[in-house]
């Protein structure tokens, strides 16, 4: 089964999605916009992606430039950041047993199949 962190509204997310549905892969899908991770679910996910939380944000979010360009934080902040702001989590993150990776290209989700 994959685990795939979605937004609908992004292009590279359908396509990532779309990509998991062709090959017939179990799916769940999760919508991290309307139900953020956990902190506990965010390490996880970090620890599998083998990234730093600064590493996962969209540093050309609106938000992110707004509040938080040029700004240090310790990880455990920048995970509270995105906990706060889910849309600065980098999308698609595809996530099969210990592995994950961003589906950017939609391609690497490949990698999972």
């Amino acid at each position: 089964m994959i685990t795939l962190y979605h937004n609908p509204r992004c292009r590279k997310s359908r396509e990532t999605l779309e990509l998991i549905q062709e090959k017939g892969e179990t799916l769940k899908i999760k919508l991290y916009l309307k139900e953020p991770p956990t902190v506990k679910e965010l390490k996880e996910v970090l620890a599998k992606l083998g990234l730093r939380p600064l590493e996962l944000i969209r540093k050309q979010e609106a938000v992110f430039k707004e509040k938080f360009k040029g700004k240090e934080f310790a990880d455990d902040q920048w995970i509270d950041v995105m906990i706060a702001h889910p849309i600065l989590i980098e999308r698609p993150i595809a996530i099969k047993g210990n592995t994950a990776l961003i589906g950017r290209p939609p391609s690497n989700v490949l990698e999972l199949l």
